[in-house]
């Protein structure tokens, strides 16, 4: 079942707070009761039942062999509560423990020494406590023992024992495993209490406990306690405190210890090297690590899994990752076989730098040699997948990762619910929310947020909102970013005033506006048009103690070069190098721009010179703003030549600036040329965009078609044409069209793929062309190109537009028959025009299959049932679609209820 997070109401399957009338025909007659066996034996009494009749006997009886692969901790623990003696709770406790999958938890033993105590088995009792104290594995373990221990202590209690130095120190070194520093203090303190004569290992294990967390000085108290009590601090003892000197980031003091330890008669170990090696690394002294490293041979030290481990950490830090992998190599050769957290931190640097084929190889290495990935190291690899946008990739990994027992965590899905988000497939980001909470995962801030920031980019701003409210339900508090997501996305769809009525309730809710805030404001303002009131903004952003960044300053001058007032913005520039902002590559590249469209190319070449000297260097857009004036005026050759220089630099070109080229030379009537770029584009791995493909009909020789809009045609013939709506190009393009282009694609080895059929398609069903986007969708699939999810849903929606609803209902079981997610949108469209239409019986049809799609409920219950269906005013409709939601077992919030209820009331 399900877990409820802290402050969520979820309805569960079977309960409604839809008011339904009582049926009695849900009881059962009298006549119909059944008769039900009892239940077989619990397992702890079947055992009992064995052990008690066969005392000498019971290993080897087939009942009890039987049982062994269903005996847990648990029934262990319930075993010793029924009355069994003593010597044979010891035999079963040792017997069960040899069992391969058993392993006793602190309940377990508890339980056993409860009936070992009373009847004074001291010697095993010391030896089952050991065992109980090294068993914790978690902090709940550590004060369940802590809290036995205080029964025991307990003066009228039945099982009282005295603890021995030898149990102390197995119990103080668990408390330091778990960093409870306190309740080790408190520990020590009820040894010498009790009487009982700490030892070197007692002062050793809090020397460590307080180096772990960085109390150097409460240590060296302790050590100070080695000497008073006429024993000498040893290799241990001084190792832990360079662990603690660097825990700091104080390595000097560190080095300090590692030299005196000679001195002092005791020998440097590898921990000690690695220890110094480690807290070199992170204050960035890694050559000084590496030497360290070289040297350990002179002390007859030789590096361990760890200290490999570090040094490579160290590294994949700097970026230095063909070191790391040279000493990755270098381990193996030399008999050290590398452990998981070694790949892990490989495969984490090589996924950061986006090198995930190397990133895979090393996992599937991993995978042959037997060791068992982390859930750290999946996530490293789905990580790197997401932000490059490869979700097959990164889903793929997730099945691997639950194949081999990995479960994910919050942050496994965190990544993939961002991945999704960016791809702006939000339904199956939010169908990762549902996969969450059904692992009995707490939805977290990043969760929320990332869902947010995924629905308003979007612009599905009524589900952010929603979102929001979910979120406060499950006790997350909205913090900057949230608030800041919202602002921005209501500016950018031109609602102003509507974010300043939010910006300016932010005070009430104790959220402190900053300066991205304060910035997506001003941008909004800027866009609409209103500079002065964007200037106003700045004023109070400024008392109000919030510093301006260089995007706050970047909308104000992009506006006024938007307005023809260059001077202006040159102004602003100054001005905000008095505040002590520096420009950015962006300030260059909008004045640069803005020099550029009145063909001044000094100022434009002073501009770059300017931002070179201050130490910047121009990007992508700064490069494609001379390559747009060059090609603005013919001038391919040099745009070229650009186009070789962003190469020489490292900088990849967009679909803009190849575009741009392809434009030119169609405009110059070199279309040899132009499928050329298209060429390099497809090797350079950058997808051509609707413009490119627009450009290229446009210019393709056979014009037939293009005659009867002779405008159009002399609009695209211009050698200053801008990117102008393309709308027109798909309105006056047939099948032979396209046909035409896969032809010369293909003459230049450009064999047109998914994104080329895609890229067409969706232009025309934009325009309502549907016929010839059906006949390119059938003509993709002859060839055995499979069709994008984003292709299905284009025809989805342009059916719905035209009414067309029986061809929708085909395509979307076409799409959940190919394991694609039909756009709730359309389905909503699909719905409503089925309802409108009297076929009832079909839309409830298509309704259930998309519930067993894998979305989120409440996204369902949000777009289709409230948006679509009670918008409409099919009330009726809308709760039978909700009773199908409640047969099917979904999981609605409460909130989402509430919702559905008070429009279901108010019509």
């Amino acid at each position: 079942m399900m877990r409820n997070p802290t402050g969520m109401v979820i309805i569960r399957p079977g309960q409604s707070l839809l008011k339904k009338p009582f049926s009695s025909s849900t009881m059962a007659p009298p006549s119909q009761t059944l008769t039900v066996d009892p239940d077989p034996p619990d397992i702890p009494s079947q055992i009992f039942s064995v052990v008690s009749t066969h005392p000498k006997a019971w290993q080897k009886h087939p009942s009890i062999l039987k049982l062994i692969p269903s005996i847990s901790p648990s029934h262990v623990t319930s075993l010793y509560s029924l009355n069994l003696t003593p010597q044979i709770a010891l035999d079963f406790s040792f017997w069960i423990s040899q069992k391969p999958g058993f392993k006793h938890t602190v309940q377990s033993y508890s339980a056993l020494l409860k009936l070992l105590i009373p009847n004074n088995f001291f010697k095993a009792t010391e030896k089952v406590f050991i065992f109980m104290f090294k068993s914790c594995n978690s902090v709940e373990d550590i004060r369940f023992v802590l809290d036995f221990l205080k029964l025991i202590s307990d003066r009228d209690s039945e099982f009282k024992f005295n603890l021995n130095v030898r149990c102390y120190n197995t119990l103080l070194m668990s408390l330091s495993k778990f960093l409870l520093i306190d309740e080790m203090k408190s520990v020590y303190l009820e040894m010498l209490e009790k009487m009982v004569v700490p030892n070197i290992y007692t002062f050793n294990t809090m020397v460590n406990g307080y180096c772990k967390v960085g109390n150097v000085v409460e240590a060296e108290l302790y050590v100070s306690k080695i000497v008073q009590a006429g024993m000498s601090p040893d290799t241990f003892t001084y190792t832990s405190l360079i662990l603690g000197h660097c825990r700091n980031k104080d390595v000097d003091n560190a080095y300090r210890i590692f030299r005196m330890m000679p001195q002092k008669g005791c020998r440097r170990n590898e921990v000690s090297y690695t220890n110094l090696m480690h807290g070199l690394c992170a204050v960035n002294r890694v050559d000084d690590a590496i030497q360290l490293f070289k040297r350990m041979r002179e002390d007859d030290c030789w590096p361990t899994v760890r200290t490999y481990t570090v040094i490579i950490c160290g590294l994949c830090g700097q970026g230095r990752k063909v070191e790391a992998l040279k000493i990755f190599n270098e381990m193996s050769e030399k008999g050290c076989q590398p452990n998981v957290h070694t790949y892990t931190v490989l495969i984490d640097c090589l996924s950061k730098e986006n090198k995930l084929n190397e990133a895979r190889k090393l996992l599937n290495g991993m995978l042959e040699k037997g060791l068992v990935p982390s859930v750290v190291t999946y996530n490293a690899l789905i990580d790197g997948y997401c932000k490059e946008g490869l979700m097959v990739a990164a889903l793929e990994i997730l099945g691997v990762m639950e194949s081999n027992n990995c479960s994910p965590n919050a942050r496994t899905y965190n990544e993939l619910i961002c991945g999704f988000c960016k791809k702006k497939n939000v339904h199956k980001a939010m169908a990762l929310l549902n996969k969450l909470l059904e692992r009995q995962l707490t939805p977290s801030l990043i969760t929320y947020n990332t869902l947010i920031h995924g629905q308003c980019r979007a612009g599905h701003l009524d589900s952010a909102y929603r979102l929001l409210h979910l979120m406060k339900e499950s006790g997350q508090i909205p913090d900057q970013y949230t608030y800041s997501v919202f602002i921005d996305s209501l500016c950018k769809r031109g609602s102003v005033e509507e974010a300043i009525v939010l910006f300016d309730s932010l005070k009430e809710i104790g959220i402190k506006a900053n300066e991205v805030i304060y910035t997506a404001l001003i941008d909004g303002y800027c866009k609409a048009g209103k500079i002065d009131n964007a200037h106003s903004l700045l004023e109070r952003m400024l008392i109000e103690g919030c510093l301006p960044n260089a995007c706050t300053y970047n909308a104000l001058i992009d506006a006024m070069c938007k307005e023809r007032k260059a001077k202006e913005g040159m102004l602003l520039v100054e001005k905000m190098v008095k505040m002590g902002v520096n420009p950015s590559v962006e300030t260059y590249t909008i004045l640069i721009e803005e020099v550029l469209k009145d063909g001044d190319f000094d100022h434009a070449d002073r501009l770059l010179n300017q931002m070179l000297f201050s130490g910047l260097r121009p990007d992508v857009f700064t490069y494609t703003a001379f390559i747009q004036a060059y090609c603005s005026i013919g001038n391919v050759k040099v745009a070229e030549d650009l186009m070789v220089k962003m190469s020489e630099e490292e900088i990849v070109p967009d679909s803009v600036a190849y575009t741009l080229l392809i434009r030119t030379y169609a405009n110059l009537g070199l279309i040899y040329s132009a499928f050329d770029v298209l060429k390099r584009m497809f090797d350079a791995g950058c997808e051509p965009s609707h413009h490119t493909y627009a450009f290229l009909i446009k210019h393709l020789p056979e014009k037939k078609w293009m005659k009867k809009n002779s405008d159009l045609v002399g609009l695209y013939l211009v050698s200053n044409a801008t990117f102008a709506d393309v709308a027109a190009v798909w309105k006056m393009m047939e099948f032979d069209t396209a046909l035409e282009l896969f032809e010369k694609m293909l003459e230049h080895g450009c064999a047109p793929n998914v994104n080329t059929y895609g890229k067409l398609i969706i232009g025309l069903c934009k325009v309502r062309r549907l016929a010839v986007a059906q006949r390119l969708f059938d003509y993709m699939r002859e060839r055995g190109i499979s069709p994008s999810e984003d292709i299905y849903n284009s025809l989805l929606n342009c059916c719905c537009e035209l009414g067309m609803y029986d061809d929708a209902v085909r395509l979307v079981d076409a799409m959940i028959e190919h394991g694609h997610l039909p756009h709730l949108e359309s389905i909503k469209l699909v719905l409503c025009g089925l309802y409108k239409e009297g076929d009832k019986e079909k839309a409830e049809a298509v309704f259930f299959n998309l519930l067993s799609c894998g979305y989120n409920d409440d996204e369902i219950a949000w777009k289709i049932l409230i948006e679509g269906l009670l918008n409409k005013g099919h009330v009726d409709r809308c709760s039978e679609l909700l009773g199908i939601m409640e047969n099917k077992g979904c999981l609605i919030h409460s909130q989402t209820y509430t919702m559905l209820i008070e429009g279901l009331d108010a019509t």
